[in-house]
């Protein structure tokens, strides 16, 4: 956060009043770490599993993040609500966030399907980018879930986003998302060429993927000879 933007943070009434109250704060951000990596020990005996089974991994990478304070708060305002712990538990989907790097497209689903399968996993919501782009060219498929975390005190249902995309995917969103949110870049001229121009990259993206999973299929056929 740069000077400006921390100022504003400290002047808030209620994010400091909720910041003073720093265990509270600090034992829901340790929940939504546990299950962060109560997710990523899934995702991990999953591609361990195919790398012995398959001999290949589906999974690229996994990065995973808590969303910051300052977003936090951005976001339960935006929507209505007072910033405490309750309703970041209660409101929020995204606090934990887990992202899903995968070799090919059919992967992508493979393991959105056997994440959902799993007993003590509850899929709340399930968002299709892949099937449904977003108007910028965005792919990934989103899952919301709810997942048991056991404490000291007993368990608890912790929510997170879980986004699943390629490595053309992730490649594009993540330098798109430099390029578009460049401080000022909505007010430059030609801002509309620049959106086009991205567009097309995520077409040759998708181009490549496909691509890559004909191949992919092609030699899996081949090799059930």
């Amino acid at each position: 956060m740069d000077e400006k933007n921390q100022e504003q943070w400290l002047d808030t009434p209620d994010p400091q009043q909720f910041i003073r109250n720093t265990a509270k704060f600090n034992d829901l951000m340790m929940m939504y770490r546990c299950a962060i990596r109560e997710i990523r020990t899934k995702l991990e005996v999953l591609d361990d599993e195919f790398s012995v089974e398959y001999k290949r991994n589906p999974i690229s990478f996994i990065k995973s993040r808590i969303k910051k304070p300052e977003s936090i708060y951005r976001k339960l305002k935006k929507l209505g609500y007072e910033f405490t712990p309750e309703n970041i538990h209660q409101q929020l989907h995204d606090v934990a966030g887990v992202r899903v790097v995968c070799a090919f497209i059919d992967d992508i689903y493979t393991i959105a399907g056997l994440l959902a399968g799993q007993d003590d996993i509850t899929v709340v919501e399930i968002r299709d980018y892949i099937k449904t782009p977003k108007p910028n060219g965005y792919r990934s498929y989103h899952m919301i879930v709810d997942i048991p975390v056991f404490f000291s005190k007993g368990k608890t249902l912790m929510r997170a986003e879980i986004q699943i995309r390629t490595i053309g995917m992730d490649f594009w969103a993540t330098l798109e998302h430099q390029l578009r949110y460049k401080q000022g870049i909505e007010d430059m001229e030609g801002y509309e060429n620049i959106s086009r121009e991205l567009l097309t990259c995520a077409r040759t993206v998708l181009e490549t993927d496909t691509e890559m999973q004909r191949i992919k299929n092609m030699i899996g056929q081949f090799h059930d000879i």
